[in-house]
């Protein structure tokens, strides 16, 4: 019988990202479950910072998922560009995002949730995202740290993120934060323990939805 497979995919081209997805989602990885594979996207651009980024790269995702045998997909962009024309490319089989995923868990673990954004530009994707999601009531808002999806994935600014997350929780009531970018999945443990709320890091929250979906057939 052939192993059924995940494909994750960071839709950007930053190695030190994908590197960090891949670490993110290791104890998700168990004897008898799925392969999970975690690959960036050479035609994406170094982080999606912009709706412009994000849009770019919709196409190579219909274009890789449509080419693909796997049995389910995670875009580990919390952008979740390209979802649902992804979706109908895959012909049926599971395609989770992050930001979707992530933004679930958070409901289902407080009353209000905040987000640690990357820049501005992305606090305004996120608030389209929750209006869109119709959980717009339920966001507490968006934090900017300032930064690009690959300096997140270094030691340096975890002090920017742990700030950030306090900020969510002390001027914006949040109760439970969400990491908004695939970058940042090392630092989530650190984060939680200096602000004392949960903190969800949705790569991890997409790729076991995936497994769910797959062990399931759902």
């Amino acid at each position: 019988m052939t192993r059924r497979r995940i494909l994750v995919i960071n839709p950007n081209s930053s190695a030190s990202v994908t590197a960090a997805i891949d670490d993110a989602v290791a104890p998700l990885r168990m004897l008898g479950g799925p392969e999970i594979e975690v690959i960036g996207l050479a035609e994406g651009p170094p982080g999606i910072s912009s709706q412009r980024d994000a849009d770019s790269v919709v196409m190579p995702l219909v274009n890789r998922v449509s080419r693909d045998d796997a049995d389910a997909f995670v875009l580990a962009c919390f952008s979740d560009p390209g979802l649902h024309a992804v979706r109908e490319a895959a012909g049926g089989r599971p395609v989770m995002g992050i930001a979707e995923c992530g933004i679930f868990r958070a409901l289902m673990l407080g009353e209000r949730f905040g987000v640690i954004a990357l820049s501005p530009s992305s606090i305004r994707r996120q608030q389209r995202m929750a209006r869109v999601m119709g959980v717009d009531s339920r966001y507490a808002g968006s934090w900017s740290v300032g930064a690009s999806a690959a300096e997140t994935a270094g030691v340096d600014i975890r002090g920017r993120l742990i700030e950030a997350g306090r900020a969510l929780v002390t001027q914006c009531r949040a109760d439970v934060v969400v990491m908004g970018c695939a970058g940042m999945a090392s630092h989530r443990a650190a984060i939680a323990e200096a602000i004392g709320v949960p903190v969800v890091e949705p790569a991890q929250q997409a790729v076991a939805a995936a497994i769910g979906a797959v062990l399931l057939n759902t």
